[in-house]
């Protein structure tokens, strides 16, 4: 397993990291501020093709493999958290599932149109009295002639705001817990009993929105129904995985933006008649966040490569959802820390950073849940030789 980036792949990041230098970073703290994308930034976004990255050509895509999105997903993360997430939550959350359990009908009808950026993409799943324990919601759908009739509640649906398509996990079979939920592609501004519910006030990715859905006596399609009845919590799980890399690579992003401004601040900030670079204590810390950037991107990458060749790869995004995760708290704080009393202060970027990082221990299964999907792996695999 090679897990250098090829030529390609290079000539793609160098492009992405341009782009994200001169468009994104230099607005990432507008948008911190004013909770929202600036006009016109969804269109660069898909001017590069950034919606659709390894969705194949025949449905609009770039055709482009896993370890290039991962490090799509760094680079944008790099630059602003908020846009980062934007794409990974589109890509992985609602366009993977559709390309991996939709019919031929669903992909050629929405793949197009997602991988353009005509349509940003959601996932909703979570619900206010289910949130880890996602076996528990209450959302239902109903199948009558007319349709599926879906009544509740979802809420943190990240895209909420933006999205047009929702990929929607309800209850189809409340007293069959093995098949009790399963999934639904949902046009949002075409579903009438659909409605965007509360927008969420939160501690960072202030851009991103996370918002409530409400469903009262909302009628979809019966051909709405993404895959088989009463698989829809395989389908949430499955796609949780690919989401799961995605995190991974917005908290690799958020911690090596983390680590290039503590880096900076440390040659020009003079303590001592020196920089503070010079003293062992800055650069142990700058030692620390560098190594373990490197070890959760090297992670993150072994999962990407795995999701790829199409082999089981959901302890291995757990691992690295669960290492990147908590390194970049770790890597902020230091941050912070190597800027002084000035890094509690707005007037630099570790202090976003710091609130930005903290989500990624949170969404796609807190770090609790992903000791549990790393634990369960190991038990049924058997303690590995010596």
């Amino acid at each position: 397993m090679d897990l250098r980036l090829t030529d390609d792949q290079q000539q793609l990041q160098q492009t992405l990291r341009d782009f994200c230098d001169n468009e994104i970073a230099p607005h990432a703290l507008h948008r911190d501020e004013t909770g929202r994308f600036e006009d016109g930034l969804i269109g660069k976004l898909a001017e590069l093709g950034l919606f659709g990255l390894y969705v194949p050509e025949q449905y609009g895509g770039a055709g482009l493999d896993v370890v290039s999105y991962v490090m799509m997903v760094e680079e944008l993360s790099r630059a602003c958290a908020a846009t980062g997430i934007l794409v990974s939550a589109h890509h992985s959350l609602c366009v993977d599932p559709i390309l991996n359990f939709g019919t031929e009908a669903q992909k050629q009808k929405y793949l197009p149109k997602l991988s353009s950026g005509e349509w940003i993409g959601c996932f909703s799943l979570t619900e206010p009295g289910s949130g880890s324990d996602a076996g528990a919601a209450r959302c239902n759908a109903v199948l009558k002639d007319d349709g599926w009739h879906i009544n509740g509640t979802k809420c943190f649906v990240t895209n909420g705001g933006e999205a047009s398509v929702v990929v929607l996990f309800a209850v189809t079979a409340p007293d069959s817990p093995k098949n009790r939920m399963s999934a639904f592609i949902v046009e949002k501004n075409n579903t009438k009993g659909l409605r965007v519910g509360k927008a969420e006030k939160k501690m960072g990715i202030k851009a991103s929105s996370t918002t409530e859905l409400v469903f009262e006596d909302a009628v979809i399609p019966k051909d709405a129904l993404l895959g088989e009845v009463g698989k829809g919590f395989n389908i949430a799980l499955a796609t949780l995985d690919g989401g799961r890399l995605g995190v991974a690579s917005q908290a690799i992003g958020i911690s090596q933006a983390a680590l290039d401004h503590a880096m900076k601040y440390s040659q020009t900030r003079h303590q001592f008649n020196q920089p503070i670079a010079n003293f062992q204590a800055i650069q142990w810390k700058l030692s620390d966040m560098h190594t373990g950037i490197e070890a959760a991107r090297m992670l993150c990458r072994r999962g990407a490569w795995m999701k790829q060749h199409k082999r089981p790869f959901g302890a291995q995004a757990a691992m690295a959802k669960l290492f990147a995760s908590e390194l970049s708290s770790r890597v902020c704080t230091l941050a912070v820390q190597v800027f002084g009393g000035w890094g509690y202060c707005q007037e630099y970027q570790v202090e976003r950073l710091m609130r930005d990082a903290k989500i990624t221990e949170l969404y796609e299964g807190t770090s609790e849940i992903q000791r549990f999907v790393i634990a369960r792996k190991l038990m049924a695999d058997g303690a590995p030789e010596a």
